[in-house]
């Protein structure tokens, strides 16, 4: 069994409460700042290299714009009345106890201005409502806590007016790039897209080479020849996964499930080196613009290629961005199969095969890893599968049941709906915001640390490319090994059995097939 460690002060003599209120640290995390995006960076997504002259006014009639497009927005700045619903519901103010991480003093950091410069009272009588002037201290607080919000939305379930803070750091976000102030680590990679195709800037022939050295693997452990195609036009599917599924585990280990399963149903598939990447980071910057110049890329990429349907790999935004916004940016797909879901989320396609009986499981290769399984905010509260509601919630379990023997969920008010982040989405996954990160991923960790300490919990699987990265980066800090965090297709591609497999019952009948010479070679073959 696993022992978890938590390095943050805890009470040593009770087992550590992920919802434990911390006690309060003013500006502890005043200091934790992304890097500022360069020129380039900024020019290649249209917005100014640096911070402009006259940024103030920028700024202000960008929140003006902004509030004229979006009613919902002006209703989330209207409508909050400090009721403290969500005071204790972000995964960062209880991991650092600073004040301003507290949904309701981040989303004031905006409010405070929008009433200075657009409601009645805040003109005449600021002092009266808690207006305040947009001054170049209150731009650096929004840098510094509006990159302290991974737009996770778990605050927003539990705010009786179902203000949507995510929405509110978007805003900010979006006029701090308008004014010449961007993050660097989202900008860069929005740019990368644009040009190539994917957040890595991998190009056709290193992806190419990649899939082919993950067919070669394939064979080598199962004896069967499983294609992963390449811009093959004609084909029935194209996949779209994020880019962290072509070089790193686990996320690679999730690609190869996705083949697997392919492969085995007889699918006819393909992968786009054009539009390769499944992520949208346009929508942690809050801009509609560059959402739907990469959604439109999606969508060029499938006409090119004349495929049927369009299916998602694990990534968590990804999905979210696919499922609420792919059809308002870049539809209508009327071009596509209208029998099937549009878009299609790969573990849809994989729950429907186990329920069709198509699938072939051994659950017993999974008997080294005791499992749980951590819902990813932007699949768990944006998000559906399937046809029926809580989709997102059961179709993923359901796989993870149908290939392993033991499955254990964490605590009720943990999972699902009530979710905590990873601790790195919403454009935060960046080596500079890691004390913030390691922080934030500590309600979760404390959850991971109950079942692992109630069921023997050795591993957590994960439907998102950055919880992946964020988990295998930050368990180390909390006593875990960095493989810990597993995908849920490589629960899949351990246990799923492909016709003529090579099988341990053939490794068995071929080593008593040899003769007693073999001896010790023999031995260590088997082993």
């Amino acid at each position: 069994m696993v022992e978890l460690n938590i390095r943050q002060p805890v009470n040593r003599e009770e087992q550590p409460d992920p919802l434990e209120i911390p006690s309060l640290e003013r500006g502890a995390m005043a200091e934790s700042k992304p890097y500022v995006a360069s020129p380039d960076h900024q020019a290649a997504i249209g917005y100014p290299g640096e911070l402009v002259d006259n940024w103030k006014e920028k700024a202000i009639d960008k929140l003006g714009e902004l509030v004229g497009k979006s009613r919902a927005l002006q209703v989330y700045l209207d409508s909050c009345v400090k009721c403290g619903a969500c005071t204790d519901k972000c995964h960062y103010f209880l991991g650092t106890g600073d004040p301003l991480n507290m949904p309701v003093a981040r989303q004031d950091l905006l409010r405070k201005v929008y009433r200075r410069y657009f409601t009645f009272a805040g003109k005449y009588v600021p002092w009266l409502v808690g207006a305040e002037d947009l001054t170049e201290e209150v731009l650096d607080e929004w840098y510094s806590y509006f990159h302290q919000c991974s737009q996770c939305r778990r605050c927003s379930v539990y705010c009786p007016y179902g203000i949507d803070t995510a929405e509110v750091s978007m805003a900010a976000r979006e006029i701090m790039d308008s004014i010449g102030k961007g993050q660097k680590y989202c900008n860069e990679i929005i740019g990368k897209v644009h040009t190539i195709g994917n957040n890595l800037g991998l190009q056709k022939k290193a992806l190419q080479a990649t899939l082919e050295d993950l067919e070669e693997d394939i064979e080598d452990e199962t004896g069967v020849q499983v294609r992963l195609p390449l811009d093959e036009e004609g084909a029935d599917i194209m996949l779209v996964t994020p880019s962290a599924d072509f070089f790193a585990e686990p996320h690679v280990d999730g690609l190869i499930g996705y083949a697997k399963v392919f492969h085995q149903a007889g699918a006819s598939w393909t992968i786009s080196s054009y539009a390769s990447e499944a992520a949208n980071f346009g929508m942690f910057i809050g801009s509609y613009e560059n959402m739907r110049e990469i959604a439109l890329r999606i969508r060029k990429a499938a006409e090119d290629l004349k495929v049927k349907r369009i299916i998602f790999g694990e990534c968590g935004h990804a999905w979210r961005a696919a499922y609420s916004f792919l059809n308002t940016l870049a539809g209508p797909f009327d071009f596509l199969d209208q029998d099937y879901p549009i878009p299609q989320h790969i573990c849809e396609y994989t729950h429907d095969l186990i329920e069709k009986g198509e699938l072939t499981f051994d659950k017993s290769q999974n008997d080294d890893f005791r499992l749980t399984y951590h819902d990813s905010c932007n699949v768990a509260r944006a998000s559906r599968m399937g046809d029926a509601p809580g989709g997102q919630f059961e179709i993923p379990r359901a796989i993870l049941r149908a290939v392993c023997n033991h499955f254990y969920d964490m605590p009720a008010d943990t999972i699902r709906e009530s979710t905590f982040c990873c601790g790195g989405g919403g454009g935060l996954l960046t080596d500079e915001l890691l004390e913030v990160r390691t922080k934030g991923a500590q309600p979760r960790m404390r959850a991971l640390q109950q079942v692992s300490d109630d069921h023997g919990v050795t591993h957590m699987a994960a439907l998102c490319a950055i919880c992946k990265t964020q988990f295998a980066k930050v368990m180390p800090e909390y006593g875990f090994e960095m493989d810990a965090v597993v995908s849920i297709h490589q629960m899949v591609s351990n246990a799923i059995v492909l016709d003529g497999q090579i099988t341990d019952e053939d490794d068995e009948d071929e080593d008593e097939a040899e003769p007693d010479t073999a001896g010790a070679d023999a031995d260590e073959g088997e082993e």
